[in-house]
């Protein structure tokens, strides 16, 4: 099986591409409308959600099982993670550029979110619950860390009704890539961040 190279992919998602597998094809994506969450006042957590936070049902952690995030995020009737983005995902996930947020109880791994981080720029590239708010609430997380941070930019590729109710909102190709050449410009001293 052939990975993507990890040059490869970071070079794509600094050009605003990002892949995603369709019948056993690569198939590359650089949509005409882009997601992104805010990181800053405008990022609104839902009323019912600020009480499931309070309740803190799940022990939140950070790469602490890539693959299985990965995983849970493929279990579903239709995926586009098939075992080529799997496997090259998890190898950028060892050189320190793809990062897991993951939702833990005592029953074990209970949703998450995993994406790509490079020069300022957070690239989500999916979630999953196996529990209610688990994917919700690791986003939460993941806003509070890359605030923390440094980081200026949370693309999610495409806005969902999901991702609208934390401020989520779209822009347009062009604009989405100004965003993204005026961050990478800003962060160019360091490639890596963790």
């Amino acid at each position: 099986m052939l990975l993507i190279p990890p040059q490869i992919l970071l070079g794509a998602y600094s050009e605003g591409v990002f892949p995603m597998a369709e019948d056993g094809e690569l198939q590359w994506y650089s949509p005409l409308m882009r997601g992104l969450i805010p990181l800053d006042e405008r990022f609104h957590i839902p009323r019912g959600l600020k009480k499931a936070l309070r309740r803190r049902p799940f022990i939140i952690r950070r790469d602490t099982a890539f693959r299985e995030v990965m995983e849970g995020c493929a279990d579903r009737s239709e995926t586009w993670i098939d075992e080529c983005i799997l496997e090259s995902y998890v190898e950028l996930h060892k050189l320190g550029y793809a990062h897991s947020i993951e939702c833990w109880d005592e029953d074990g791994l209970q949703g998450g979110l995993y994406g790509v981080r490079y020069k300022g720029v957070f690239f989500g590239e999916s979630m999953f619950s196996r529990k209610t708010d688990a994917s919700k609430i690791a986003l939460v997380h993941l806003v509070d860390w890359l605030r923390e941070s440094g980081a200026e930019l949370l693309d999610t590729q495409w806005m969902t009704e999901h991702l609208s109710q934390f401020g989520g909102y779209e822009v347009s190709r062009e604009e989405y890539l100004q965003l993204l050449s005026t961050v990478i410009s800003k962060n160019d001293f360091n490639t890596k961040q963790a």
